[in-house]
């Protein structure tokens, strides 16, 4: 197993444990819909992802995930009041274009939400840009700023006081360190590299 597939097993682990069986989990910014197929493995959870990339979409339905292909705030507001058991935004609060709506409609839509993210604040990103002033390039983020999509990396001290200001409850929460495959307990915003969150109004 590759370290960049560990560290995607160290992140499921988690958000599994905090996922009921049979839940009727929405995956926004699903990719190419390995959580839920992992979730459904493990949980048996009813599963459906959201992604605006066609291609991932098609290989959300070759595993068997049932998935939509379009904006992730306009399919949000189809959906009733707690139609879903759990929302998860894993790796894609930062790219899309209002997270401070977009979260609080997966609040209205989720009885709970799983909210995880990179860590910007992580001192590997502090010495790149306090030394070099240029963002970090490692295999979490392999591009070049003009070759990705936009984004609004934020870190874990900034995610806690957005919760704050918005009164929404953290359930439960995990960090992990540079590596992503062990859990960090001290100081999270300067050396967690990944933050997984657990969100409820």
């Amino acid at each position: 197993m590759t370290h960049s597939n560990k560290r995607r097993q160290v992140d499921f682990q988690i958000i599994a444990r905090w996922v009921g069986e049979g839940d009727r989990v929405l995956d926004l910014g699903c990719g190419r819909g390995v959580l839920l197929e992992y979730l459904k493995q493990k949980k048996s959870v009813y599963g459906v992802g959201v992604d605006i990339n066609f291609e991932r979409i098609l290989s959300c339905v070759k595993r068997g995930v049932p998935a939509y292909h379009g904006d992730v705030g306009a399919l949000l507001a189809t959906f009733d009041d707690n139609a879903f058991d759990r929302v998860i935004f894993s790796r894609s609060v930062e790219l899309v274009d209002d997270p401070d709506a977009i979260l609080a409609e997966g609040l209205r839509v989720g009885k709970r939400v799983t909210v995880g993210f990179v860590n910007h604040g992580f001192w590997v990103n502090r010495l790149n840009f306090l030394f070099k002033g240029q963002r970090t390039i490692n295999e979490v983020y392999p591009r070049a700023w003009y070759e990705t999509l936009p984004s609004n990396p934020f870190s874990v001290s900034e995610f806690d006081a957005f919760c704050q200001a918005r009164q929404i409850k953290i359930e439960n929460r995990v960090y992990l360190s540079g590596n992503w495959t062990s859990e960090c307990t001290v100081l999270p915003n300067a050396l967690a590299g990944y933050a997984i969150y657990d969100l409820s109004k």
